[in-house]
């Protein structure tokens, strides 16, 4: 029977951790700290063991055919998944794909391995629901490649309930500073739009709760240009809109303006000096305490247009709240890449480097797991 290697047990790992656990796999869980590893399993019953995490470790642990999980700072996925490679093990892991994973495509071919990743909650379950929007939308009846179309993606961790700075950091507050020096590239107007400062495109964003409309404010991020052709809407489909991003608390953009201006005029030299400075301030003011819920809100819309006059608009919306089974964010993350590595183990993904699965059956798959875990889950079809 293979093995699953799961390295690490941070804030985001232990709800999926303890799944694959609880369903009978056997699993050897690499930490730094073994003792953080026991007290986060305690009370768990099963076919595992802990040991203290090391490359070396790993190597003489895994067999072929075994699946290596990196629940591990972005900076070891490669390292992670060319030792896997090495030892005939599949990989995954929640993260996107950067050029160098992506070059270890043809390597994993060869040796028919899998290297899954964007599994988790964004980059992972808004692929599976973008997904889910095409097909229908494709199988519809009024589908054709020269209406308009307008794809919206956004997300957002946040608090429970707003504070004075419209959030709250679950880990270290770097990973989200460094973000807003990222530029953002996406599609408005049927144009392709470049923002080096994010917080310049802030904009708000209605959603349709249970309760009513409620307004948010949202934002573009990272580069969303090569998902147009991961969701399979390359194939010369009329797009006028194409943004992937961020949500946030009504209000978030004042809240952070002096941040906005103190990161605006960082001299390239002092940088990384002052994010760290401003990034452990911030964690004293605004991390979660240990009784502290959390909230997640997911959502992907599909808009289309024919002659100006909208024919197709469905929308999937998540919202859910952090309880006694772990975060919000730390359930939705690991338990979708727990289900990655039972398709892997089943076989229901092919070798090489993948990104979320777009087939049908694992589609519903991942958007089923969601929607059992959130409070709030729904395919909204506007024009119903």
């Amino acid at each position: 029977m293979s093995k699953i290697h799961w390295l690490g047990t941070g804030l985001s790992a232990i709800p999926g951790l303890k799944m694959l656990i609880e369903k009978g796999y056997s699993v050897v869980v690499y930490n730094r700290t073994v003792e953080n590893a026991t007290k986060a399993l305690s009370g768990i019953e099963g076919d595992y063991q802990i040991v203290p995490f090391s490359f070396e470790a790993i190597e003489e642990n895994t067999d072929a055919g075994d699946v290596v999980v990196s629940m591990l700072p972005g900076n070891f996925h490669v390292p992670v998944a060319e030792l896997s490679i090495s030892v005939g093990a599949h990989f995954v892991s929640s993260s996107y794909i950067s050029e160098e994973m992506q070059s270890l495509h043809e390597s994993s071919v060869k040796k028919k391995l899998c290297l899954v990743n964007e599994v988790g909650l964004d980059p992972g379950i808004d692929h599976s629901m973008s997904h889910a929007l095409v097909e229908n939308y494709k199988n519809s009846k009024v589908f054709s490649a020269e209406n308009q179309h307008s794809f919206l993606s956004y997300c957002g961790g946040l608090s429970d309930v707003p504070n004075d700075f419209c959030y709250k950091f679950s880990w270290s507050p770097l990973g989200v500073l460094k973000a807003l020096m990222s530029t953002s590239v996406s599609i408005r107007e049927s144009q392709i739009y470049t923002v080096d400062k994010p917080w310049e495109s802030v904009e708000l964003y209605p959603l349709p709760m249970p309760w009513g409309e409620d307004e948010f404010e949202v934002y573009p991020n990272r580069d969303s240009l090569p998902f147009i052709e991961q969701y399979q809407m390359n194939e010369g489909l009329k797009i006028d809109q194409f943004v992937r991003g961020t949500l946030r608390y009504k209000g978030w953009k004042a809240a952070w303006a002096d941040i906005f201006s103190e990161v605006d005029t960082l001299d390239s030299q002092e940088v990384e000096e002052r994010l760290k400075i401003l990034s452990d301030d911030l964690w004293k003011k605004y991390s979660y305490k240990e009784d502290e819920v959390d909230r997640v809100i997911l959502t992907v819309e599909l808009k289309v247009k024919k002659d100006s006059e909208v024919v197709w608009h469905k929308q999937f919306l998540l919202d859910t709240l952090g309880n006694a089974k772990g975060s919000a964010m730390a359930q939705l993350v690991s338990c979708s890449v727990a289900l990655a590595v039972e398709a892997v183990l089943n076989k229901e993904i092919p070798p090489g480097v993948s990104a979320a699965p777009h087939q049908s059956e694992l589609v519903k798959r991942w958007l089923n797991q969601a929607e059992d875990i959130s409070d709030h889950f729904a395919l909204i079809d506007h024009l119903s």
